[in-house]
């Protein structure tokens, strides 16, 4: 059975903002499940559930998994709420590798309350800030993934309820759990990237872990470091089905 692949978008993007990794990894013959959380994309007329994201992930993952192993990866939002599920109390998820893109941040306190804030004031210029956020983008991101964020349009109302429910969520009991599961691990950060403010606290937690810096890059790593972004997706792949060939006691 051939490697199955999850993807989970960031905060007020969509599935579309994997089409780099997507058209990649279909050129490869691999099986790709890039998912829409509730009150994005494809769900954007729903309302945010904390419970429903996560059951989102596990619906995904419990599917693709019948079709071989897989591997999880998520950014930003999707990669916290993935790290969340991968460490979960109780049976592990049946996820062979994961990687976790811009998301080494604990989602709480005074950070949290900032980037709200933050949101908020994007949000009550006009057009949402759209002409601001096109032109960061436009600075930032190459022809080829230019318009992948937008193309699934943005969730604008529902980001708000998104962040603050990230109060819920316990990454410091999640990711000794994950530490403890044995499975490979990989942290994808942008040099210039915000979150990347306990990326040594989730090292530590997690020392079975590889830690990518993509040089010159922001936040948005797999649009603007697309190939990077690949590059780890593919050792992601490669080690997932050789240690699925294994036997349990060599993995």
């Amino acid at each position: 059975m051939s490697a199955q692949i999850v993807l989970v978008h960031g905060i007020r993007t969509s599935a579309t903002m994997w089409r780099a990794q997507v058209a990649h990894l279909q050129q490869r013959g691999l099986a790709v499940h890039a998912i829409d959380l509730p009150g994005h994309g494809s769900r954007i007329d729903e309302t945010w559930s904390l419970e429903e994201a996560i059951a989102s992930i596990d619906r995904a993952v419990v599917r693709a998994v019948e079709q071989g192993p897989v591997v999880l990866a998520g950014h930003s939002l999707g990669g916290l709420l993935s790290t969340s599920y991968v460490g979960r109390r109780g049976s592990a998820p049946p996820v062979a590798a994961f990687v976790a893109f811009s998301c080494t941040a604990l989602p709480r306190g005074a950070g949290l309350r900032a980037y709200r804030l933050m949101a908020r004031g994007f949000n009550r210029l006009p057009g949402g800030g759209r002409w601001l956020i096109d032109r960061a983008l436009d600075l930032q991101l190459p022809d080829e993934t230019r318009f992948d964020l937008a193309a699934g349009g943005y969730s604008l109302t529902q980001e708000d309820r998104a962040l603050a429910s990230l109060g819920e969520v316990d990454l410091l009991r999640a990711l000794p759990r994950i530490q403890a599961r044995n499975m490979p691990v990989w942290f994808v950060n942008g040099e210039w990237d915000q979150l990347r403010v306990n990326e040594r606290l989730f090292t530590r937690l997690v020392p079975r872990a590889e830690l990518v810096l993509a040089r010159r890059s922001t936040h948005l790593v797999t649009v603007m470091r697309p190939r990077v972004a690949n590059a780890v997706l593919d050792l992601a792949i490669a080690t997932a089905t050789a240690r699925v060939a294994l036997p349990s006691a060599e993995r």
